[in-house]
């Protein structure tokens, strides 16, 4: 049984930082690319960046720049490194893992953490 925990949401001020972690157990095979997604209110979840076990990235064309995706393939745990928030960045941040290909999402989700920014 696979199962996702994320730590890390809160509340930031715009231009502030927050790092999500999002630790996997399980199937070692379901951890071959891991991600994040985002749901703000009244949109439909999208990609936010996903990595494989190679290290080969992916990002939304919103965070390049100001997000970065790394992780730890021996504890099967991803993190995302947000920098310079926004308003826009505002919404509940998924955790997500499967077997790949990188880009699609895998059939492996965590429970959600908010993330909110504001002043």
């Amino acid at each position: 049984q696979v199962q996702l925990v994320e730590s890390g949401g809160g509340l930031v001020q715009p231009g502030g930082s927050l790092r999500l972690s999002c630790a996997g157990s399980g199937s070692h095979g379901s951890f071959n690319v891991m991600g994040w997604y985002r749901q703000a209110p009244g949109q439909q979840r999208e990609l936010v960046a996903t990595s494989t076990r190679g290290f080969t990235t992916n990002y939304a064309d919103s965070v390049k720049g100001r997000f970065t995706i790394s992780r730890d393939n021996a504890k099967n745990t991803v993190y995302l490194q947000m920098n310079n928030l926004g308003p826009e960045d505002t919404a509940v941040y998924y955790c997500n893992a499967g077997p790949g290909p990188n880009g699609v999402p895998g059939n492996y989700w965590g429970q959600g953490t908010q993330v909110t920014v504001s002043s």
